[in-house]
């Protein structure tokens, strides 16, 4: 079983100094993969800017930007066998990146901003016969917006969790089908809820 990870943020500039992100840290993804490796599959991880060693054994791909991550993710998941995509992925970004440092002149400023590729959407629409898990990162009607992002993104699974896991250890997710019924839910370490996640793929796709 060949597997690709994406995890961590990516990271939109807005001149040559300022950037938007996201506070992920990288580490379900990172410790999925890990999980993987136990299993004996290989396991091949694009990760954004984190503060993680890559784990030993795993196939890794540095990278900064959405369009970064999309192509990478893209050309690797052609030899995969199936994708977890646990990136938090900058949505939008500006339309114009200034080149240099914006300089402070007192006066408010306008940023027009447009959106990034959607990573797992198109991964989604190359899985083929291929399986796709993604993760939603939800605050408000979690559960409805999880399956809508399942079925918009052509995703088989969908791990459901709160915005209160970004840089937590711990984290209370929820496993969730097309049919939008639970298959699972998992408390705990980040470490212990991928090896359930892991272990649950290995029934369903081995």
């Amino acid at each position: 079983m060949r597997v690709l990870v994406t995890a961590g943020p990516t990271r939109e500039y807005l001149d040559d100094v300022r950037y938007l992100s996201n506070a992920s840290s990288g580490k379900m993804g990172y410790a999925i993969v890990r999980a993987g490796l136990e299993l004996g599959w290989e396991m091949v991880l694009v990760s954004g800017i984190v503060d993680l060693r890559p784990p030993s054994g795993c196939e890794f791909h540095s990278v900064v930007t959405t369009e970064e991550m999309r192509n990478a993710s893209v050309e690797l998941f052609e030899n995969c066998d199936g994708v977890i995509a646990t990136a938090a992925v900058c949505d939008y970004k500006p339309k114009e990146r200034v080149t240099g440092k914006i300089s402070k002149t007192g006066d408010p400023v306008q940023l027009e901003m447009i959106e990034t590729d959607d990573v797992l959407a198109e991964l989604g629409a190359k899985k083929q016969d291929r399986w796709v898990v993604g993760f939603a990162l939800e605050a408000q009607n979690p559960r409805e917006n999880a399956l809508q992002k399942l079925r918009r993104k052509n995703c088989d699974v969908i791990v459901l969790n709160h915005p209160s896991a970004i840089g937590a250890d711990l984290n209370s997710v929820e496993l969730i089908n097309a049919s939008g019924e639970t298959e699972q839910s998992w408390s705990g370490s980040k470490t212990e809820i991928s090896k359930e996640l892991i272990q649950w793929l290995a029934k369903r796709v081995t």
